[in-house]
C-alpha cells in the first residue's frame, strides 16, 4: 500500500511543495541536477525548504507497464530518521502540474 507524504507542484526547474510526515513537516524544491555528467547521478536534486541543505535526489525513470515517465526519489536526512526514503511523483488526477509524492513501505 503507497502512502501520501507530500505534495509538490511543478515549477520551471523542478518542483516545490511539502514533505508532510506524522513526525516531520517541511517545505522542499527539487531542482533540475544541471551538472549531471552520469547516468547514476540524480535528474533532481532535492532541498530543504528555500536552503541549500541537500536531502535527496530524484531519477526520471519510465514505467514498464504504461511506458510514462515518472521521478522515483530517495530521501535522507537525520530529520527524517536512520533509514532512507524511497518514493515515486506521482500526478495528481484532474490538478494539472501537481503531484503527489507516495512512499512504499514494502520497498
Amino acid at each position: 500500500m503507497a502512502n501520501a507524504i507530500g505534495y509538490v507542484n511543478e515549477t520551471e526547474n523542478g518542483y516545490e511543495g511539502a514533505l508532510a510526515m506524522v513526525n516531520l513537516s517541511m517545505p522542499i524544491r527539487f531542482s533540475k541536477n544541471g551538472d549531471k555528467s552520469l547516468d547514476g547521478q540524480p535528474d533532481y536534486r532535492i532541498y530543504a525548504g528555500e536552503t541549500d541543505t541537500e536531502i535527496g535526489g530524484g531519477w526520471i525513470k519510465t514505467a514498464k507497464g504504461s511506458g510514462r515517465e515518472y521521478v522515483s526519489i530517495t530521501l535522507a536526512d537525520p530529520q527524517i530518521g536512520p533509514s532512507r526514503i524511497y518514493a515515486n511523483l506521482a500526478p495528481v488526477k484532474g490538478h494539472d502540474g501537481r503531484h503527489v509524492i507516495l512512499w512504499n513501505p514494502s520497498q
